[in-house]
């Protein structure tokens, strides 16, 4: 589907110079002299490689629609991830890179949603948060105030986190996939 070049949104994908790219940020600038553009920050699906362009009004983009499958994790095997279908019950296996450093986060039975173009898998998207116990954090130290004062603590699957002084070891607390960062204490 056809967009105008100032319609680019962060997430869109398009199709430009026979590649997909996802839309990480735009920016609308006017110049002084010389027509409007939006600068765009694009990140390449299949390999990661990043790429700043401009586009004008009058320029047409080709936005890609990607399908969206709900898929349940089951295992991991070297470098190689193991999914079933929801619906149909098919096994599909993808290599590690397509979820991306998130891929410390999952957990067996967990629901992802794949994203794929013309029946290829492109990407590997996690829940927004996941829940994890703390298996080590360090003492709390006394006098510290609690206004932004964290300490490093590690989480179940070995990765680590920044936590606020009360969370002891033992604690279950949610994670942002993302960026691996203390959301809050788990209210299970």
């Amino acid at each position: 589907m056809k967009i105008n070049g100032n319609a680019i949104r962060p997430g869109n994908v398009i199709e430009h110079k026979n590649r997909l790219w996802r839309a990480v940020k735009t920016q609308h600038t006017q110049p002084g002299k010389g027509g409007a553009y939006l600068q765009v920050e694009l990140k390449d699906i299949r390999d990661g490689t990043k790429l700043n362009e401009r586009f004008r009004a009058s320029e047409d983009v080709e936005r890609v629609r990607l399908d969206q499958k709900e898929y349940q994790f089951l295992f991991a095997d070297d470098d190689m991830l193991t999914f079933m279908d929801n619906d149909t019950y098919e096994q599909i296996t993808l290599n590690k890179d397509l979820v991306g450093e998130p891929v410390v986060f999952l957990q067996d039975g967990m629901a992802v949603t794949i994203e794929s173009y013309e029946e290829e898998p492109i990407s590997v998207m996690l829940p927004e948060t996941v829940t994890m116990e703390i298996v080590e954090a360090d003492a709390v130290v006394k006098g510290q105030t609690a206004s932004s004062s964290y300490k490093p603590a590690k989480l179940e699957n070995g990765s680590r986190v920044m936590v606020p002084p009360h969370i002891a070891s033992g604690t279950r607390i949610v994670v942002n996939t993302a960026d691996a960062s203390y959301v809050e204490r788990a209210k299970d």
